[in-house]
C-alpha cells in the first residue's frame, strides 16, 4: 500500500528512533507519541538499528549519527542498501558539511539538528513519509558554502585525525607507513583545501566542518 493509501486509510505512521543517549531516545518518542506518530521500537546503536528495522519495517526510521557499535552513517548504508525504499531522517548535533554530506549520500531522505523544535520533527517525519525530502535552510546553507570538490581525500583526512589527536610529522608517517615528506604533501594539500595555513587552523577547521572528530 502505498504512502498516500495508507493515510487516507488512517493508519498511523510507524518510527523507529536511533539514539544511544536513553533520555533524548525517550524524549523524542514521547513528543512522537503525542503527535500520534507510533514509536515501534528504540535503538542505541546503529547495529541495533539495522536489526530493529529489519524486524518492525517502520514507516520512517530517525537516525542519530553518532553512536557505538556502528555510526549512524553506516546504519543508513545498511538499511538502504536492503531496503532502498526505506526512509530515514538523520537527527544529530553535527552541523558540518561534511557530516551532513556522508548522511546524505549514504541514503538518509532528509537531515534536521536536535536543536530544532520538535514540531519541526514531527512535520519532517510526515514530510519523509510522504515521500518528500528535508533538508531546511540551515542545513543546505552549509552545504553550499563548501562545494564537495573541495573535499579531502581518504589519506588526507586520516593524516588531519592523527594530528589532531596531538602526533607530530614523525609520528603520523610511522602510523600511515609513509616517509615525513609524504606527511607534508598530504598537509600541504590539505592547508589548500581547506584554505588554511597551519595545522592548528587546520585541524580547527576540519572539526567545524565535520570532516573529522575527536572521540
Amino acid at each position: 500500500m502505498s504512502p498516500d493509501e495508507r493515510a487516507s486509510a488512517d493508519v498511523r505512521i510507524s518510527v523507529l528512533v536511533a539514539d544511544d543517549h536513553p533520555v533524548v531516545r525517550a524524549g523524542v518518542s514521547a513528543v512522537l507519541q503525542q503527535a500520534d506518530l507510533h514509536v515501534v521500537a528504540g535503538a542505541e546503536n546503529g547495529a541495533q538499528a539495522v536489526e530493529l528495522y529489519h524486524e518492525h519495517r517502520p514507516d520512517v526510521c530517525l537516525m542519530d549519527l553518532r553512536m557505538p557499535v556502528m555510526d549512524g552513517v553506516q546504519a543508513i548504508r545498511t538499511i538502504t542498501g536492503d531496503y532502498p525504499d526505506a526512509r530515514i531522517l538523520a537527527l544529530t548535533t553535527y552541523d558540518g558539511d561534511a557530516d551532513i554530506r556522508r548522511a546524505l549520500d549514504a541514503g538518509a531522505r532528509g537531515y534536521l539538528l536536535k536543536d530544532m523544535l520538535l514540531t519541526d520533527v514531527i512535520g519532517a517525519v510526515r514530510a519523509i513519509y510522504r515521500g518528500e525530502r528535508v533538508v531546511p535552510n540551515a542545513v543546505a546553507a552549509r552545504l553550499s558554502a563548501f562545494p564537495k570538490r573541495s573535499e579531502l581525500t581518504e589519506r588526507e583526512l586520516e593524516v588531519l585525525q592523527l594530528v589532531a589527536r596531538g602526533l607530530s610529522n614523525k609520528e603520523v608517517a610511522r602510523a600511515i607507513g609513509r616517509t615525513d615528506e609524504t606527511v607534508k604533501i598530504h598537509l600541504k594539500n590539505t592547508f589548500a583545501k581547506l584554505g588554511v595555513t597551519d595545522r592548528t587552523e587546520a585541524v580547527t577547521v576540519g572539526l567545524s566542518r565535520g570532516l573529522i572528530h575527536l572521540d
